[in-house]
């Protein structure tokens, strides 16, 4: 594989527990294609999100993204990388509530300069019309909440990047608007081209996945 995920030997363990979290021997994504992963409450979902993130380090194992080891990386160079290769949508959005929805997808852009590009500005403006929000300036602390995941969604697109993670993306939304942000999340990112992993309870999310794994007992199973 030239591109994509590449995880081998992966392991998490917390100081102060007496076993590992999760052992994982080797887990892949192709550029492009969608994986579901799911589990019960307290399987570690969240943290093999933060660990192929490149938010937390995991214990031991290697974690491959396009050829780059991001557990070589330090903690600063991680938050450089994690910029523009990933996209990332959360369960709790993210967003910045005094800020407007614009300004919320050109967030991660600011590490980078004090003012966007224009031409950033028009692909971030493009990115909310292509998933549905009206109104671009309109504060974030005004949206419902799946605007506000309409929002979370166009900002993890934003430069481009190969793949996109997102964490229990549409747990925090009533079952009406579920539906649909699970729709707009896998079409946009199929657009783009990019690969997506989610980890999620919704099974109708995770059936519009090209594949599913499950994480239970510390380790992945194929379903």
């Amino acid at each position: 594989m030239t591109a994509g995920l590449e995880a081998r030997d992966v392991a998490m363990r917390f100081p102060g527990d007496a076993g590992q979290l999760f052992a994982i021997d080797e887990l892949d994504l192709a550029p492009g294609q969608s994986l579901g992963i799911r589990g019960p409450s307290g399987a570690g979902k969240t943290t093999l999100f933060n660990c192929l993130a490149g938010i937390e380090r995991p214990t031991a194992g290697r974690i491959l993204w396009n050829g780059q080891d991001i557990c070589a990386l330090g903690e600063t160079e991680r938050d450089r990388w994690r910029r523009t290769a990933l996209g990332l949508v959360f369960q709790d959005f993210h967003l910045i509530d005094g800020l407007d929805a614009l300004d919320n997808v050109l967030l991660p852009a600011s590490f980078n300069r004090w003012q966007p590009e224009p031409a950033l500005r028009h692909r971030a403006a493009a990115l909310l019309e292509q998933v549905g929000v009206v109104a671009p300036s309109r504060r974030a602390g005004l949206l419902s909440r799946g605007e506000r995941q309409r929002v979370a969604i166009a900002r993890a697109l934003l430069f481009n990047p190969p793949a996109v993670l997102a964490d229990e993306p549409t747990a925090s939304l009533d079952p009406d608007h579920r539906d649909d942000i699970a729709a707009l999340l896998t079409d946009a990112v199929r657009q783009a081209g990019a690969g997506l992993i989610v980890l999620s309870h919704d099974l109708d999310l995770l059936a519009r996945m090209d594949r599913c794994l499950e994480l239970r007992h510390g380790t992945l199973m194929e379903l």
